[in-house]
């Protein structure tokens, strides 16, 4: 007779979800975040493809005599100059998607550098003159900022960018600042100084990447901010210097709208509009999916 040997049943191994693939996942089940998310990719398809030589040749020409209306050579008319409108409009995508792209990433990462010694070093010399700096900053107004920037810059085409930046990594650093001063008394960090980590690393492999999702989240919120912040300047006239803007299109209609032309105008503030809006949807999805008390 055969001994029957009770094998003890083997459990399942569980594979624990990281944050990302949980947001993603999170994410994917949104409609409004995945809708937005689809307008915004359409926008940068026109940036790439005018960045490319696809869309927008010719949008300083004048290839008509004045004003006409929306036809099938010229989807949203000609303004008062005999410029096409929907090349002008066009060229336009891809001068905002490079404004945003360049103060997005910039001013990100001064704010996410700038914040993880703030918080790291809370209390000390370092904090305390980091955020006088920033106060300082927050108490000049932006668009006299950028005046200034701009006449002390006059053949810099990037001076509107420097005031971008130098006015929004400030948000950043004080959201991450908050974050470090969190983690830095977390068990994880006390087992790295234990260990005789130094510090360096401890800031910058251990904890500034665990406010990832918090830094991806500001940077989309900088990214459409540049936007409108560019559009406004340059409807001003102190914004983009070589090329077209929306800013500088709505600027143009003022005096078109006066005489009943309105294509100018619209096809400025109505790609704007869907941009903003949808970009402004986008980040409201990507915040709730990358937030950790709901993933």
């Amino acid at each position: 007779m055969t001994d029957i040997v009770n094998m003890p049943e083997q459990q399942p191994k569980l594979k624990r979800e990281s944050l990302w693939s949980k947001a993603f996942k999170k994410f994917s089940h949104d409609r409004i975040g995945l809708i937005s998310l689809f307008v915004v990719l359409i926008y940068m398809g026109i940036a790439i493809a005018v960045w490319l030589g696809w869309l927008g040749n010719g949008w300083d020409q004048m290839i008509t005599n004045g004003y006409q209306g929306p036809s099938a050579a010229h989807w949203f008319g000609t303004n008062i100059n005999g410029q096409d409108i929907f090349a002008r409009a066009m060229y336009s995508t891809k001068t905002a998607f490079s404004v945003g792209i360049i103060v997005a990433c910039s001013a990100t990462f001064i704010g996410a550098i700038t914040g993880a010694l703030m918080g790291y070093f809370n209390s000390t010399v370092i904090d305390e003159f980091i955020m006088w700096i920033m106060n300082c900053l927050d108490c000049i107004p932006f668009y006299l900022l950028v005046a200034a920037i701009a006449f002390a810059l006059p053949d810099n085409t990037y001076s509107m960018h420097i005031a971008m930046t130098a006015t929004f990594w400030t948000g950043t650093a004080r959201v991450v600042r908050g974050e470090m001063i969190k983690l830095k008394n977390m068990e994880f960090t006390e087992a790295a100084r234990a260990l005789g980590v130094p510090t360096y690393k401890i800031i910058f492999k251990h904890l500034l990447p665990n406010t990832s999702h918090i830094i991806l989240v500001n940077m989309s919120l900088l990214f459409i901010s540049a936007i409108k912040a560019e559009v406004i300047l340059s409807f001003l006239g102190i914004g983009v210097k070589n090329g077209i803007s929306w800013g500088l299109m709505l600027a143009a209609a003022g005096g078109e709208v006066t005489g009943g032309h309105f294509c100018n105008f619209f096809a400025a503030s109505g790609m704007l509009f869907v941009l903003v809006l949808a970009f402004n949807m986008f980040s409201d999805s990507l915040q709730d999916a990358l937030d950790p008390r709901t993933v």
